[in-house]
């Protein structure tokens, strides 16, 4: 019984959280996003962060491990994706790794952009094949 109601909880959760979910603008997302949960679990400590540059078709920011840009490509199926140069600094910790490691895959693998709300904070949520990651906007 007590299984039933977990999983539902869950269902119910994952649920509304897609629900708020729409397509995000590429224009709409110049500027700093800090990277607030990946795949479920909260990272805000790893601070990573992105920095879309719409105009320039760039990223750039910091993996939690290393500073890092490429250039945006888009894909003939709504996807973007981009070749990442990055510095060669060691991770601090577990976290740390865990973050770098899963942002680089995302953005290999193919990513969309939808606008989304989590836990009441209104952001944006990357989603590539494997992963999913929500950030905030920097300084609101």
């Amino acid at each position: 019984m007590r299984r039933t109601i977990v999983f539902a909880a869950v269902l119910t959760t994952l649920f509304f959280q897609n629900a708020n979910a729409s397509p995000a603008d590429l224009n709409e997302l110049q500027g700093d996003w800090h990277l607030r949960e990946l795949d479920g679990y909260e990272v805000r400590k790893a601070r990573a962060i992105l920095d879309f540059q719409p105009s320039s078709m760039a990223i750039d920011g910091f993996d939690a491990c290393n500073r890092i840009n490429g250039k945006l490509i888009k894909k003939g199926d709504g996807t973007y994706t981009s070749k990442l140069r990055t510095t060669r600094m060691a991770c601090r910790g577990q976290l740390f790794s865990f973050v770098s490691q899963r942002l680089h895959q995302a953005i290999d693998e193919g990513f969309t952009v939808e606008k989304a709300t989590r836990h009441g904070i209104d952001g944006i949520l990357l989603k590539s094949k494997s992963h999913e990651l929500f950030f905030k906007r920097m300084g609101e």
